[in-house]
């Protein structure tokens, strides 16, 4: 199969704690939480830190680069197919995410990734991630 996959996604909740992450967004821009006491970084981008559980974390700019951990491939969806997956980005945290520019058959275990930001349906844009 060679159609690119594309969808609709809808728009994320937005609160306060994500707030940094969907306005950075807005401008291009991926960020990731960092924390000052232990140095890991972590998604999803949260106040405590899920690995020592401190309260000093910053927000970082990420160049959002990564592989791609594992995925499955939607077949039987009404907008056609589409891939979700977990990608590990540079940085150490994996995420989950959708994968887009690519051909269903065309995604790889190990493939190198780049984040790009897809519009919502009235909301943000969200981030997803498309072959480097």
């Amino acid at each position: 199969m060679s159609e690119i996959m594309t969808r609709p996604i809808p728009a994320p909740a937005v609160n306060l704690e994500s707030k940094p992450f969907f306005d950075a967004a807005e401008e291009g821009r991926f960020l990731i939480k960092r924390c000052n006491a232990c140095g890991q970084a972590h998604w999803y981008p949260r106040t405590i830190c899920p690995h020592c559980h401190s309260d000093d974390t910053v927000w970082a700019e990420s160049p959002g680069e990564g592989v791609i951990y594992t995925y499955s491939v939607m077949y039987r969806s009404p907008t056609g197919p589409y891939a979700i997956g977990y990608v590990t980005l540079n940085e150490g945290p994996t995420m989950m995410t959708n994968f887009v520019d690519v051909a269903p058959d065309g995604l790889k275990i190990g493939m190198k990734v780049k984040v790009k930001f897809q519009p919502t349906e009235g909301g943000p844009p969200v981030p997803v991630f498309a072959p480097v």
